[in-house]
């Protein structure tokens, strides 16, 4: 007899309809009335903040201090650093008003008529550099005021035409790090530091295992000189980038004019970074993690680690479990995960257990405890993990069995971490000639990562590019591939496309 799945239609019959159907079943985010904004919902929002968490404790931990500047943008602003502006102009939304007025139509219905034209028009931000850009140029003026290390938490919009929670909404939360440097080197530096940063976040809190590498031209950030991108793999084989890191060179320090005067007395503009990752965080570990019976939360980020459910058949024992399973919660927090207190909760909601236990499946929870009369009379409980079968149950001795909860965590997430590597691996073809490029991108039902020698033209790329719906993910580090492509490399080879001899590598793909 086959399982039946809490959720339908199952990853394989219908990937994006189940994606949706996860963030429902899990209560994470719904559609707002704003089109193509969300609602996050407390379960979702607490992935948000566990994430926000451990990364600004990294930031704060390399030297940089958090800020707030303004959500709108004066046009001009915007247009002082001409390719990045472009780069946004079509996502912009823009507020062209200051006040509304109240009529009567001639139903004798009130309508708000927008009034008070600006003189200039005011962006909502799609990203800051440019405001923040001005402020910099405020705070500089000796190599002594340098380097500005500055992170801000905020929201932003880019008007999305085709929304998907969490992956593309037209406002969004995120962080958004920039940096002034007095030389390029401390610059580039940064940039690679903060790319690090979220390398090692995705793998050891997210479970993860992305490829870290330099976007090609055609890819960059709008203005940077280099882009540092991490790219993840998730379960139907697309790419999401999962965070970038930028080094803009001098382009919006000219524009801004953040200049100082450097120790030899003479006036030069800083370098400048930017760097961040958004709420796609939750919709990547959606697609990396989960299954067909759900959310699969990796235990770092999780909204709760743990759950305890009593499992009261009759009110007489309903006193007794409680304050067993309040007992357990209270040794279970008292446990150091990651540096954190454990996270646990008594689940007292007026429902039977099998209607508990499988809302909390559906909910991601890596730990689910059940404690009851038998239980109770044995000094047992029984505990289930969230990265096994619904069905397999462990009943152990309840004394000491808190200070285990650390490791049991930790083992999940290595089985998240063993099981998305797996699948990266499995799903990366080193290609060096054209017809099996096209041959892998003509098969709809398995089109895999390819990594190929690269020295194409950007219209070479571009041209690749629209033919197949892909697109160049990364120019990778060697180092940062898996065995089975790094085998295959040689010290140089030639372009699958132009047939130019490279070292280079390209990582191509369908993405989101």
């Amino acid at each position: 007899m086959s399982k039946k799945n809490a959720i339908t239609p199952t990853r394989e019959e219908n990937f994006p309809e189940w994606y949706q159907k996860v963030i429902q079943a899990a209560d994470l985010a719904e559609n707002s009335e704003t089109r193509g904004c969300m609602v996050i919902k407390p379960w979702g929002y607490a992935l948000w903040e566990n994430i926000q968490s451990i990364l600004d404790k990294k930031f704060k931990e390399t030297g940089h201090e958090n800020a707030y500047f303004p959500l709108l943008i004066p046009l001009s602003y915007l247009e002082k650093e001409a390719e990045h502006a472009e780069g946004f102009a079509t996502e912009c939304a823009v507020v062209t008003h200051h006040r509304l007025a109240a009529q009567k139509d001639e139903n004798g219905k009130t309508k708000l008529i927008p009034q008070g034209e600006l003189t200039e028009p005011y962006v909502i931000r799609p990203t800051s550099e440019m405001i923040i850009g001005a402020a910099f140029a405020r705070w500089t003026q000796s190599y002594r005021d340098l380097p500005l290390l500055i992170n801000q938490w905020a929201n932003v919009m880019r008007w999305e035409m085709r929304p998907r929670i969490f992956l593309r909404t037209a406002e969004f939360l995120w962080q958004e790090g920039h940096t002034a440097h007095a030389t390029q080197t401390e610059a580039e530096a940064e940039a690679s530091q903060m790319h690090d940063i979220y390398e090692d976040f995705l793998f050891n809190s997210l479970a993860i295992p992305v490829i870290a590498g330099e976007k090609s031209e055609v890819e960059r950030f709008p203005g940077a000189v280099k882009t540092l991108t991490v790219e993840a793999m998730v379960q139907d084989k697309k790419a999401i980038q999962a965070g970038t890191s930028h080094y803009m060179g001098q382009n919006f320090a000219k524009a801004q004019d953040i200049s100082f005067v450097n120790k030899e007395g003479n006036q030069e503009f800083a370098h400048t970074t930017s760097w961040g990752v958004s709420t796609r965080l939750i919709g990547t570990l959606i697609m990396a993690h989960s299954d067909d019976d759900g959310l699969l939360m990796p235990p770092a980020i999780a909204s709760q680690q743990v759950i305890i459910i009593p499992v009261i058949p009759k009110p007489e024992f309903e006193d007794a479990i409680l304050e067993v399973c309040e007992e357990l919660r209270s040794q279970i927090v008292q446990q150091s995960y990651l540096g954190q207190p454990v996270r646990a909760k008594v689940d007292k909601r007026d429902s039977n257990a099998g209607t508990k236990k499988w809302d909390w499946v559906k909910k991601g929870v890596p730990i689910r405890v059940e404690i009851g009369p038998r239980d109770l009379e044995n000094g047992k409980l029984c505990y289930q993990l969230r990265t096994e079968e619904p069905t397999q149950k462990y009943f152990v001795e309840s004394e000491g069995w808190a200070a285990k909860v650390p490791q049991l965590l930790a083992n999940i997430h290595d089985q998240l971490l063993i099981k998305a590597t797996n699948l990266r691996d499995n799903n990366m073809v080193y290609c060096d000639n054209i017809n099996d490029f096209e041959a892998n991108w003509d098969d709809q039902g398995d089109t895999k990562w390819l990594v190929t020698p690269w020295a194409g033209s950007n219209e070479e790329e571009e041209e690749l590019s629209k033919k197949w719906q892909i697109s160049i993910r990364c120019l990778p580090n060697h180092d940062k591939l898996p065995a089975s492509i790094s085998e295959k490399l040689t010290h140089s080879a030639h372009c699958f496309k132009s047939g130019k001899s490279t070292n280079t590598l390209a990582i191509w793909a369908k993405s989101y």
